[in-house]
């Protein structure tokens, strides 16, 4: 057998949030390397060449050795920054999730498909590979989002909701005597001091707001087994007390960004 057909393709896939930039290199779908860097909105492209160029150095991985670079990004102020990074560590142009050049293979049911953004969309699709339809996936990040896959496999919509950690800024930011707390699990209800109340506060209404929504997700028409996914870095300190929750995957978004790359560098 020919040894280059054996050879595992390799992916650089990028998230790009409004908070952070998470990494993920890809070896087949194997994830042999991920970090994260901030999204700082201020970053250029030579601050971040170097960083790229650092990261592959500390995996001893040749920047020049990949079969494709794929991003999701809902931060349009970094997206030529980013290109031009790639072009200069890795010596290729990346690829990006919503371009007209780069099918998904998910059909998307809003009024302006456009306005989904392509960490959901990724996030959809690969919900609906790893664990079918009808799907629901609870995204805990900066904005805390549910996306709802159909029976038949689509992206049906979702909501938008401010993220937990936003409104816990939020609260201190607007409240001069309440300091900026971490959201944490708590055992109790009743807090005892200022900082407790608050963590009590936000974490229970969190929890019980979203339990609630996915509740009545599942009371639409067509979605009483819809499997229950959540993503996010809040995800696994909510999970303990979202029973409906099955799997937690913190890598989903990752995923999806390498089933768009697998099919993008295959067929581009």
């Amino acid at each position: 057998m020919n040894q280059n057909s054996t050879k595992k393709q390799r992916f650089l896939c990028i998230d790009v949030g409004n908070t952070q930039m998470v990494f993920g290199l890809y070896f087949g779908s194997d994830l042999k390397a991920h970090w994260r860097l901030s999204s700082n909105h201020q970053l250029t492209s030579d601050e971040l060449s170097w960083q790229l160029f650092g990261m592959f150095s500390q995996f001893e991985h040749d920047p020049k050795a990949l079969d494709g670079i794929m991003v999701a990004s809902v931060v349009p102020h970094l997206d030529d920054v980013l290109k031009d990074a790639c072009i200069q560590t890795c010596a290729q142009t990346p690829a990006f999730v919503g371009s007209a050049n780069v099918k998904t293979g998910i059909a998307i049911d809003y009024k302006n498909p456009k306005e989904v953004g392509a960490d959901r969309v990724v996030n959809a699709l690969a919900a609906r590979e790893l664990f079918g339809a009808p799907a629901i996936i609870l995204d805990c990040g900066t904005a805390t989002t549910f996306d709802v896959i159909s029976s038949d496999g689509r992206y049906a919509g979702g909501l938008i909701i401010p993220g937990i950690e936003v409104a816990l800024e939020a609260l201190s930011k607007r409240a001069a005597k309440l300091p900026e707390v971490a959201i944490a699990p708590v055992d109790t209800l009743i807090g005892k001091d200022t900082v407790g109340s608050m963590q009590a506060g936000v974490y229970w209404s969190a929890v019980d707001g979203l339990n609630g929504i996915i509740k009545r997700l599942l009371n639409e028409d067509g979605y009483a087994q819809a499997t229950i996914i959540a993503t996010g870095g809040l995800a696994e300190k909510l999970k303990p007390d979202m029973p409906s929750v099955q799997y937690v995957e913190p890598h989903l978004t990752l995923k999806g960004i390498l089933l768009v790359a697998e099919k993008h560098f295959k067929h581009g």
